[in-house]
């Protein structure tokens, strides 16, 4: 019988309790350890779809994506949820939470007051015309209309609250009216745009500039975003930029990173997925996909980089699939947590069409590495590789994944599952 670590899930949907007023600074937890490879059995699932996005609102999980239908634990009841649900954190319990979006959802944002920010690709909310994010009440599922950001068209990929200040990136050229392209920030009560704030993101001779993911620092002063640009205001910055944003302004930093000139396969205007900063902001980590394999570019790769000072940086360890996207970073101390639909790591000889070259080790879809050296941990619970994992959410507890298939840990998880920590 495999691990409960508390009590049983609840068959039928319940009401949230209530949660924090205020969040917590959201960026990934530091561990005392690596997690456990055996996921904890209470969790729901997610029947069809992909899980795209989660968030943590006191003891609630909030769960974004493209997916209509989701189960208890026990999969004795299945109950309609389009695009967006929650559960209890420490026992799996569906809740009451069930806004009507119209469209995936691709990020999510805790915002305080038992509210949540949701960002992605829909037009409505409950009714009520809002592209591209809202602000939801966990409690009551209700879309809070004091907050009236929107998007001029395209969709919300990542979203990131600091206080007063709520961070969105994606495929947008304007938020209500005003140009941002790909960042803007704006404020978390009202969804107003910062008028002062402005990366000036562009992407000469790209088909659309955009911002795929960021992450900023829990301090809230530094965001590193990346996605398809070659330039932010009139400094070079090719896929890659690190911002100084505790001030008024977006001030772009001297750091920067030639490492992602070079390209992949033909038809990537950008590679990079995601990024995350380690808990104490010295360094990030990048994951990218580019249907390459190469022991001298960073084609599906993990990399990590110092961001303690400025000017031009290299990678200090490369993690490399020999051919397989990586979509998804956690870092949380002891570990740096992949996912994708790789089958190996420290394998920057082999190919996807060849196998593994000298020295991989079997990772399929999830896997670990030192977060000092890169290379691969013994961790490896495994799971079935679809498309890849998409959000990691790192709790006190332990580390949830978000992803688009029904195996992790060698047990039936759909789509959502949780490692404790030991």
């Amino acid at each position: 019988m495999r691990r409960r670590l508390f009590a049983a899930a609840a068959v039928a949907a319940v009401a949230v309790p209530a949660v924090a007023a205020t969040p917590p600074a959201v960026a990934d937890r530091a561990h005392s350890s690596v997690v456990s490879t055996n996921p904890v059995d209470y969790t729901p699932h997610v029947l069809d779809g992909t899980v795209w996005a989660l968030a943590l609102i006191g003891d609630t999980v909030v769960v974004g994506g493209a997916f209509t239908k989701v189960t208890d634990s026990s999969r004795r009841q299945t109950l309609a949820r389009k695009n967006i649900f929650a559960f209890g954190l420490h026992d799996g319990a569906i809740r009451s939470f069930a806004p009507q979006v119209d469209g995936a959802i691709y990020s999510l944002a805790a915002g305080p007051d038992s509210t949540v920010y949701a960002g992605g690709a829909f037009k409505t909310v409950n009714g009520s015309a809002q592209r591209g994010m809202t602000r939801l009440s966990v409690r009551t599922g209700e879309r809070i209309g004091s907050f009236a950001a929107k998007v001029n068209w395209g969709d919300v990929r990542a979203l990131a609250a600091r206080g007063d200040r709520l961070y969105a990136g994606g495929t947008f050229s304007a938020v209500n009216g005003v140009p941002r392209v790909g960042l803007a920030r704006l404020n978390a009560h009202t969804g107003r745009v910062d008028p002062g704030f402005d990366a000036r993101l562009a992407g000469p001779g790209l088909k659309r500039t955009r911002v795929e993911h960021f992450d900023v620092s829990p301090d809230g002063r530094k965001l590193i975003a990346i996605g398809a640009f070659l330039r932010a205001g009139t400094s070079d910055r090719t896929q890659i930029a690190l911002f100084d944003v505790g001030g008024p302004a977006a001030q772009l930093t001297t750091w920067y990173t030639d490492a992602f000139k070079p390209p992949c396969m033909k038809g990537f205007d950008t590679y990079l997925r995601q990024v995350k900063f380690s808990p104490d902001a010295s360094y990030i980590v990048v994951a990218a996909t580019g249907r390459a394999s190469s022991a001298q570019k960073l084609c599906d790769s993990a990399a990590r980089f110092e961001t303690r000072t400025g000017g031009r940086h290299n990678p200090t360890w490369v993690q490399r699939t020999g051919g397989d996207s990586l979509y998804a970073v956690a870092i949380t101390g002891p570990a740096v947590y992949l996912g994708g639909h790789q089958r190996w790591f420290d394998n920057p000889y082999g190919t996807d069409g060849n196998g593994p070259g000298p020295g991989a080790v079997s990772r399929p879809g999830i896997g670990a590495v030192n977060p000092s050296t890169g290379k691969a941990l013994p961790w490896n619970p495994t799971r079935s590789r679809g498309v890849g994992v998409r959000a990691f959410l790192t709790a006190p507890e332990g580390l949830l994944v978000g992803s688009d298939t029904d195996q992790l840990g060698r047990e039936y998880h759909g789509r959502i599952g949780m490692f404790p920590l030991s």
